[in-house]
């Protein structure tokens, strides 16, 4: 896992006192506390793994105790019946944690499932696909992690990362080339600019005003093939605006560099997981 653990602890923290709370009314009345046991992750479909190392340490920050064995890592390809991994400890504990590790482990491998299909269907182009910030407030980080998992690259983590003129920062700056400009004078030198464009005027416009990220908004794949040959390599080029998995092909052959997806973690289908207690 590339994530640090300490940012990753306090998701996880979160995640449990909302789950938690002061008591869990079964497990605390029902189970002894020195029990022990022992669960299995098991996937029950098919797809992208992600996650599992998040979703282990929901027990450890519950439970230092436990141990754990991780059978198949972050990013491999699954199948149904594949044992993930097994964790042993105090079954209060793993009851504690069950939900909380599952939300995550099912969701991140969602993500990257989705991402992993969307990669799949570009090969031969010389398209990446990425993420976008239309994230799960707090679950960013994971979010964007499980899109590398999948084989995708990030776009901008937040609004300081890079500047992005979209619409209505170009309609209230006055214009591309205005918006640019003011911009430019102000923003560091590592600092990249995208501009969003509509219609190949706008295009045009932005490659003039020196933009350096060229987002191509809901146009067709045709529109695009035609700004990605007028740009000519004077800037990047992104494609955005719904882009799915069934158009997703001939928008990539139309030469844009980048393809952002929402999709990917704002819609995602969980990954059917099961954690399973040995009797």
């Amino acid at each position: 896992m590339i994530l640090n653990k300490f940012y990753v602890d306090d998701i996880i923290k979160n995640a449990i006192k909302e789950d938690i709370n002061y008591i869990d009314e079964a497990t605390a009345f029902v189970i002894p506390e020195e029990e022990i046991s022992s669960a299995v992750f098991t996937a029950k479909a098919e797809g992208r793994l992600a996650g599992i190392e998040i979703a282990l340490r929901v027990f450890e920050l519950i439970d230092d105790s436990v141990t754990k064995k991780i059978y198949l890592r972050d990013g491999a390809q699954v199948k149904k019946g594949d044992i993930i991994a097994e964790i042993s400890g105090k079954t209060r504990t793993l009851l504690y944690g069950e939900r909380t590790a599952l939300n995550i482990l099912q969701h991140l491998s969602g993500v990257a499932t989705q991402t992993a299909e969307a990669v799949k269907l570009v090969e031969g182009t010389n398209t990446s696909i990425a993420d976008t910030r239309k994230t799960l407030p707090g679950l960013r980080a994971l979010q964007k992690y499980a899109v590398i998992c999948g084989g995708g690259k990030n776009h901008r983590f937040n609004l300081s990362d890079a500047a992005m003129l979209k619409d209505n920062h170009i309609d209230a700056g006055g214009g591309i080339a205005k918006t640019v400009k003011t911009l430019r004078e102000k923003v560091g030198h590592t600092v990249k600019i995208e501009v969003e464009t509509r219609n190949m005027a706008e295009v045009a416009e932005a490659v003039e005003a020196g933009a350096d990220i060229i987002m191509l908004d809901n146009m067709t794949a045709g529109e695009m093939k035609e700004a990605v040959d007028f740009i000519a390599g004077r800037a990047l080029t992104e494609a955005s605006g719904n882009i799915t998995l069934e158009n997703i092909t001939e928008k990539a052959k139309s030469g844009v560099d980048i393809i952002s997806m929402g999709s990917l973690t704002h819609s995602v289908k969980a990954m059917d997981i099961s954690m399973k207690i040995k009797s």
